[in-house]
């Protein structure tokens, strides 16, 4: 692949600026290394860490995050005099091995930089490390698409990033422990949020959180926070509904049981509602060196990683959500592993730490306990009508899923080509998960040569500034 821009060889490249990255980040370049730490978004801190602009919140920066204090002792080592360079709103749409100084070949990630105007560049670093998060996991249902529906990542966002509320009247509802922080800092920031419907069981984490103090007391804060608000925590529930004529003005609320088919709908009037199924790993990078996958508790492919974080393509480390959901924690543990991992690799000087791989250890157990607390049950499939929208991106409704299973479709990949789902803007990245599932089949690695939008002039490598015609 062409590129152009700073060709200078770095010992390390990660890219993602969350919690892991960051961490990675400080652990290297303490160890001498030279690190270039990438990422999307204008501001460092992932979408863990997201804070609106300098100078917004200026009496409490922290206040609408928990454990806000460690980003800011990893942002404040990464300042000036750190050896680290950070390049911000640098989108990755691919990465490659090239011929370079390292025995094992150095690896060319490829950006582009910029809003409308967009220009490439390419990094180059003897290693490097993919921390690139995840995003919402989406189950479509009937109204998913009327304005006011949000993903439950995506009404904190605009909450931490913006100090915008997505509405007066909030349903929050899917499964799984981050629908208490989301409801939480809503009904702080001043909504009313109607209630919080978790579709599994309330306490299904319980046994593992009081064997965690340091989650029993967040836990307790967030009951805390809810009642305070008087905002009802109701278990065994789900929205199998939105309704409204042009923008969400009320929803279905069902009991479901074990299996997730619903009894008897309420409704609850809103005018915003924020829902959740857990996180879908971001791993197209690393599938793109050809790093091994294995399957996390719940099916979803992540990178296979070792006691070090290494990958199994030699000089690509991966930490954080990609290696498997387990929260902010223990992906800056994890980052903290890859980084002194890359630095001893190199030749650098690393003292022993013998508390990260047990603390790394416990968090981990954590994390698959909380996969096998919040399951994604087969009955949301029977909440599904037939104009029900599954790719919005491309307008594929529920019957023309059915319709390609009878032309004989097997698969998620028959699918797309029968029935067009996963071929727009997002390329899967919403529907994805829900095809697979219509389709009967396991989650598979996402194996993209592209992992971002780009124009064609970008990928054919166009010279900068001249017209590709």
């Amino acid at each position: 692949m062409a590129g152009c821009g700073d060709v200078s060889m770095k010992d390390l490249a990660i890219v993602g600026a969350g919690p892991a990255g960051m961490a990675a980040a400080v652990a290297a370049s303490g160890a001498g290394l030279s690190v270039v730490l990438i990422d999307s978004a204008q501001r460092l801190g992932g979408q863990y860490f997201r804070h609106p602009p300098e100078g917004f919140h200026a009496r409490r920066p922290g206040a609408l995050h928990h454990g806000f204090a460690r980003f800011t002792r990893l942002s404040d080592a990464l300042g000036p005099g750190s050896g680290v360079e950070v390049r911000l709103a640098h989108r990755v749409w691919a990465v490659e091995k090239v011929a370079g100084e390292a025995g094992d070949g150095a690896v060319a990630v490829h950006c582009l930089v910029g809003a409308r105007d967009e220009r490439r560049e390419t990094v180059l670093a003897r290693r490097l490390l993919v921390a690139t998060g995840a995003h919402d996991r989406s189950l479509p249902f009937p109204g998913w698409d009327l304005p006011g529906v949000f993903t439950a990542g995506g009404a904190q966002a605009l909450l931490k990033g913006d100090l915008v509320v997505a509405g007066r009247t909030v349903v929050v509802a899917g499964t799984g422990p981050f629908l208490l922080p989301v409801a939480a800092g809503l009904a702080a920031a001043g909504a009313r949020v109607a209630g919080v419907f978790e579709a599994n069981g309330r306490f299904g984490l319980a046994p593992a959180v009081l064997a965690h103090p340091g989650k029993l007391a967040e836990a307790a804060g967030y009951g805390y926070r809810l009642a305070r608000h008087g905002v009802p925590y109701i278990g065994g529930h789900a929205v199998i509904a939105a309704h409204g004529q042009g923008e969400l003005t009320h929803v279905t609320v069902a009991r479901l049981d074990r299996h997730w088919d619903p009894g008897p709908g309420r409704t609850i009037e809103c005018d915003a509602l924020a829902v959740g199924y857990g996180f879908v790993p971001q791993i197209e990078l690393a599938t793109q060196l050809g790093c091994a996958t294995r399957a996390a508790r719940d099916g979803t492919p992540v990178v296979a990683v070792d006691d070090g974080m290494r990958t199994s393509v030699p000089g690509v480390y991966a930490a954080g959500e990609p290696t498997g959901v387990g929260g902010a924690e223990l992906a800056e543990v994890e980052g903290w592993i890859a980084g002194r991992a890359a630095a001893a690799d190199l030749g650098g000087t690393v003292r022993p730490a013998p508390g990260l791989p047990r603390k790394r250890a416990r968090l981990s157990a954590f994390g698959r306990a909380l996969q096998d607390a919040y399951p994604v049950r087969d009955g949301w499939k029977g909440w599904l009508r037939d104009d029900t929208p599954v790719c919005r991106c491309e307008e594929v409704p529920y019957a023309r899923i059915k319709e390609a299973r009878v032309l004989g479709a097997v698969d998620a990949r028959s699918l797309k080509l029968l029935a067009r789902p996963g071929m727009g803007w997002c390329q899967g990245r919403v529907c994805g998960y829900a095809v697979s599932c219509l389709a009967g089949e396991d989650q598979q690695a996402p194996r993209r040569p592209i992992a971002q939008p780009v124009r064609l002039g970008d990928l054919a490598g166009d010279p900068p500034g001249e017209d590709p015609r």
